[in-house]
């Protein structure tokens, strides 16, 4: 799994903090920097016009997108904002996608898989630009990515580049002898490219929903049981007896989902990752977000203190909670292992680790549109390794598609495409 992990990790900090989903395992960085805002119950029964169902990064973002459009908005949540998977991002923010572009144009056809390249690499400098206008405070920082081959041969990430430039995409190949002088980083090749970027996701998360509530959105502590799409408003009915009343509802419930939301696409699966302690004398080359050209990849990030993070080791067995935590110390060695083989001058001094249970899609694209069968009702599902950059795009999307306008991009994104059975 790639890199932007916005996924369902749930950090465990006090024995009382039980989470329904229970996907919680270790902790992150992010967890202790910034206070929960505050969320008082739902008093009544409400209306509004748009009811955002989510309070991470994507309930975030499309929030502030849908108070930018003058929407008034509901945001509700059972847990505190952030404290799921968005605690536990990696928060690299990458426009490659899980699939290479050599694959998804395997999948789709090249105008296809290249639509969703650009929109995604757009979409990464539509959040950077949109955290620099809002004054966000979040760690935020415009990075490089380096791809590296995994294997012997950087054949594949040859063609790859290739493809990229064909679809007006920027980057540049590094053959073995130039990736190792200019990144002292010893493998077949790679592909360094401009655009990405990494913050503190936790902080992102709680600035945006700052800016949303300053213009009038009202955020609850709430659980939904059902959704009534049968009129010309969607009721949301709570579990307290009180019901929202809104013209649209933006599923933001990242891997809890609703009984009525149906894919064939997607599938469960675990990460791993540690982060080190400080040691910004130690990092390469310009702190570039690293992964891997292979299924099982291994990623690799600084944060601001310096520390490094590194994460991977994948698995579509080891998804239930204890099994999946048990499993923590051993992924963690071998993470250190595997930071040791690509990094050979870091400190290996491990001080947090966590792991998840997390969902991705068979073709690496993200579930973002209308719910079949349940007008008005929305689906803004960031799966898979560019998490936080899907998030941005489903608020863009949603705001223009709840505002009138629609984009070829929903087809591709559709929560009901076939792409899994071609994309296995």
């Amino acid at each position: 799994m790639k890199p932007g992990f916005v996924r369902g990790v749930i950090i465990n900090i006090h024995a009382d903090d039980t989470i329904q989903a229970d996907l919680r395992g270790g902790i992150s960085p992010w967890f202790v920097k910034s206070a929960a805002p505050p969320r008082p119950l739902v008093p009544e029964s409400l209306k509004c016009d748009a009811l955002v169902v989510g309070a991470g990064i994507t309930g975030a973002l499309v929030a502030e997108r849908l108070t930018r459009q003058g929407l008034d908005v509901v945001i509700i949540d059972r847990e505190l904002p952030g404290r799921g998977s968005t605690a536990a991002s990696t928060a690299m923010l990458l426009w490659e996608i899980d699939r290479p572009l050599t694959e998804l144009t395997q999948i789709y056809g090249f105008e296809r898989a290249s639509r969703a390249y650009r929109a995604s690499f757009a979409a990464v400098g539509g959040l950077t630009s949109l955290v620099r206008q809002l004054g966000l405070e979040c760690d935020m920082r415009e990075k490089e990515s380096l791809y590296l081959a995994a294997g012997e041969t950087a054949r594949d990430l040859l063609e790859e580049h290739r493809l990229r430039a064909r679809a007006g995409l920027p980057g540049e190949f590094l053959d073995h002898g130039q990736l190792l002088d200019a990144y002292g980083i010893a493998r077949a090749g790679a592909l360094v490219s401009p655009g990405a970027a990494d913050a503190d996701p936790l902080q992102l998360a709680r600035g945006l929903l700052r800016i949303a509530t300053s213009r009038g959105a009202r955020l609850f502590e709430a659980e939904t049981v059902d959704f009534d799409a049968s009129g010309r408003s969607v009721i949301a009915q709570l579990r307290n007896g009180r019901e929202i009343e809104a013209r649209s509802v933006v599923l933001a419930t990242g891997y809890v989902i609703p009984d009525f939301v149906h894919s064939t696409v997607h599938k469960v699966s675990s990460s791993w990752a540690v982060a080190t302690t400080p040691q910004p004398q130690n990092i390469w080359r310009d702190e570039a977000l690293i992964w891997e050209d292979s299924k099982d990849y291994l990623y690799a990030r600084s944060t601001r203190a310096g520390r490094i993070i590194i994460g991977g080791e994948d698995s579509e067995q080891d998804v239930e909670p204890e099994a999946r935590d048990r499993l923590i110390p051993q992924k963690s060695r071998a993470l250190s292992q595997k930071l040791a083989a690509l990094w050979p001058r870091a400190d290996r001094e491990i001080e947090f680790r966590w792991a998840g249970t997390f969902d991705t899609t068979a073709d690496g694209l993200p579930l973002i549109g209308p719910v079949p069968a349940r007008q008005g009702v929305y689906a803004a599902y960031g799966y898979g390794g560019n998490g936080i950059t899907f998030s941005f795009m489903a608020a863009q999307l949603l705001g223009d598609l709840i505002a009138g306008r629609t984009s070829s991009l929903l087809q591709d994104f559709a929560l009901d495409r076939d792409g899994g059975e071609h994309a296995a």
